[in-house]
């Protein structure tokens, strides 16, 4: 996992309140969340993760709730940029499959 934020504290402060108020209901609802990845250039990098992690509704979710979210509230904010990473769990079973 990797997190790396340019630009202060503040903005990651003021992205995560965007998250909490706007996003995040809608995510745990259907037991999924988001967290930054990184912050650089103001460009956001997010992840989903619990049961919105890998779903096939991710990159709509990202575009029609979470980019719009968090660009209308800081304008500093560019664009949101979905990270889609397989978890080291899925790596590993697969592994464990193509092996037998």
């Amino acid at each position: 996992m990797w997190l790396y934020y340019h630009g202060g504290s503040m903005m990651i402060e003021k992205i995560e309140k965007v998250l909490n108020e706007k996003v995040r209901p809608s995510l745990n609802s259907h037991g999924g969340d988001v967290v930054i990845k990184s912050y650089e250039d103001n460009i956001l990098r997010i992840k989903l993760i619990g049961k919105c992690s890998g779903c096939p509704a991710a990159r709509t979710t990202n575009e029609d709730l979470i980019k719009i979210s968090v660009m209308e509230e800081i304008p500093e904010v560019k664009d949101v940029i979905l990270i889609e990473e397989v978890s080291e769990e899925l790596l590993d079973f697969a592994k464990k499959i193509l092996k037998h």
